[in-house]
């Protein structure tokens, strides 16, 4: 019993319940030793069995601890490949996103831009890769040789200021955006390691001024080394930059309404007649009556949007080339809108094209004259106002129309709002209306004085009345078929109309004689307007001159507006400004230019000459 207590006791007297940690069994345990010598046995045996036992029992332990460890680890593997699974079924059931190219900032630059192409898939503006110039000075061996060789190359770069800022503190300048292979091969001569070069993807507008207001331009948004991202900054590049940007489209280009060789003949005969007429600007506007579709729209001057120029100083926008006179500039438009009050007197029944019409005159309202031109006599019909202008004749009708009615037929024409047009532009383009809106102005607008409104508001206008009836919404985007839009007036009167604005032209008593062409019948009316005066009332020396038409006048299809701003022909002993000697044969130019090219047959009517016999059976 006492060696048993020894050999179970503690050597410090505390009993096994108040033992804070694990007792580790001796290997020479006293009481087992003198039990063994007691009994003639080798006492050495009991150390090497507890050392065996000692080792199993660590070697147990270890092996415990190094499968939890095993377990642990394999279980980490195991949810790290669940996690990279369930992200990558997440990512292919999500819609595509724009890819991104990271630069050395790590900012994000967004992908290629779609090309755009006119109606027959001609390209307008397409994508080409080139390079960046830009230094590290920090890495330059000769900075000074480096400016010298870069002026050389870069004519315009001022030599003594790259000096300055290349033996300066800048580590990184950029030097060029854009560079020819040629110029790249000149800096790479050089041999100076600090110059190097960044990959770029730059617009380009392979037809030059061609389209450049409907096209607009392009520019660097965010820029990284390796790469920069191109925006649009005008016209149908900023108005679809989204779209261009998009690479769910699959790089699928942009389809415009315009024709490119008809947007070339339109700018090449206007930009001719602007010259010869002493113009300070023009425009014409092209547009299918039926789909809306506009084929071709100039403004002049122009400029280049491969090198699109900054804002002009100065109160007169339209000194500004980038002004688009077909859609921002908003003017009186004269003699052209009095076609619309005719029109809508006949759809409201009150007068038809024989109807006799009081013109003596001056007419005098609110303590003003209205008169013609000329003196046209005491009455003429509703078809000699529209054909020899008057605008007295115009006048009455109006007041027979009254105030209210007048404005609605106008805003459901659209003249009281912005066009539509997918250009940035076409919002600055709101119409001038007068306010209050009176009888006087009743009259006065009647013959397009009062109301302010821009060509491509005139275009849609004369398209909804001469298509049948329909009202049409200007796009520069491919139709495939009419619009089929809101009826505002009947197809009779939308017939009567385009057999007035027909006589204008074919009539000798017209305005617009001058726009007779072989093989093709025009219809038309002329506006001239004077230019108001900053200072107050009108100029009696500047006027716009417009000419809207339509063709072939027996079977419609195409409106054409063209706008000249101060024309004046001096070929006469005194210079002639109103639009029967400006506007009238710059359209009629354009017209016998463009009709072969949109495939129009000639209009041969079987009268004189031309007749066929008739035979019988």
């Amino acid at each position: 019993m006492t060696d048993d207590r020894r050999e179970a006791g503690d050597t410090h007297g505390q009993t096994p319940e108040a033992e804070p940690f694990e007792r580790r069994t001796p290997l020479r345990p006293l009481a087992r030793i003198l039990r063994a010598r007691d009994r003639g046995q080798n006492p050495d045996a009991i150390e090497r069995e507890n050392i065996r036992s000692r080792h199993e029992s660590m070697r147990d332990t270890l092996r415990a601890r190094a499968e939890t460890r095993l377990f642990v680890v394999g279980m980490a593997f195991f949810i790290g490949f669940l996690v990279v699974a369930v992200r990558m079924g997440a990512i292919a059931s999500t819609e595509a996103e724009e890819p991104r190219i990271a630069d050395n900032s790590g900012a994000s630059i967004t992908a290629a831009r779609a090309d755009i192409v006119d109606r027959s898939g001609r390209v307008l503006a397409t994508n080409l890769i080139t390079n960046a110039l830009y230094a590290q000075p920090h890495h330059m061996i000769d900075p000074v040789a480096a400016a010298e060789g870069l002026g050389r190359i870069f004519p315009d770069l001022d030599v003594e200021d790259l000096q300055k800022r290349f033996t300066g503190n800048r580590k990184f300048l950029w030097i060029k955006r854009n560079i020819s292979p040629e110029q790249q091969q000149a800096v790479h001569d050089l041999g100076e390691p600090g110059l190097l070069f960044g990959p770029r993807e730059m617009r380009l507008y392979p037809n030059g001024r061609l389209a450049a207001h409907v096209l607009g331009g392009a520019g660097y948004g965010r820029e990284g080394v390796r790469a920069a991202e191109v925006v649009g900054r005008a016209g149908i590049e900023k108005s679809f930059d989204a779209y261009l940007r998009d690479p769910i489209n699959e790089g699928k280009p942009l389809e415009l309404s315009l024709d490119l060789t008809i947007q070339h003949t339109v700018e090449e005969v206007l930009d001719g007649g602007m010259r010869l007429l002493n113009a300070k600007g023009a425009s014409a506007i092209l547009m299918d009556i039926h789909t809306g579709e506009v084929i071709s729209i100039a403004s002049l001057p122009d400029y280049d949007p491969n090198a699109r120029p900054g804002p002009v100083q100065g109160t007169d926008p339209s000194l500004d080339p980038t002004f688009n006179r077909a859609v921002q500039g908003v003017y009186e438009l004269g003699s052209t809108f009095k076609i619309f009050p005719v029109a809508q007197a006949m759809e409201l029944g009150i007068l038809n094209p024989n109807t006799n019409i009081n013109i003596k005159g001056p007419l005098r309202v609110g303590g003003f004259r209205i008169k013609d031109f000329r003196n046209y006599g005491d009455t003429l019909t509703v078809s000699d106002v529209i054909i020899k202008s008057s605008n007295i004749g115009t006048a009455r009708i109006a007041m027979e129309i009254g105030t209210e009615r007048q404005r609605n037929f106008l805003r459901r024409l659209g003249f009281f709002q912005p066009t539509e047009l997918e250009l940035v532009e076409s919002a600055t383009g709101r119409p001038l209306l007068p306010s209050p809106w009176g009888m006087t102005h009743t009259m006065t607008i009647s013959y397009g004085h009062g109301l302010s409104a821009s060509p491509l508001h005139l275009a849609a206008a004369y398209a909804s009345t001469l298509n049948g009836g329909t009202l049409i919404k200007p796009t520069l985007l491919r139709q495939d078929g009419p619009q089929n839009g809101e009826r505002l007036i009947s197809e009779e009167v939308s017939a009567a109309t385009r057999e007035m604005l027909r006589d204008v032209v074919e009539s000798d008593k017209g305005t617009a004689s001058m726009a007779r062409i072989p093989l093709y019948s025009v219809g038309g009316k002329t506006g001239t307007a004077n230019k108001p005066n900053p200072q107050g009332g009108y100029y009696e020396d500047k006027v716009i001159t417009n000419f809207a038409s339509v063709f072939p006048a027996l079977d419609p299809k195409y409106v054409l507006v063209v706008t000249l701003d101060e024309p004046e022909d001096r070929t006469g002993p005194e210079p002639r400004r109103t639009a029967g000697w400006t506007a009238v044969p710059v359209a009629a130019a354009i017209i016998s230019r463009v009709a072969p090219l949109l495939g129009l047959r000639p209009d041969i009517e079987p009268s004189g000459a031309f007749a066929l016999p008739v035979a019988a059976n």
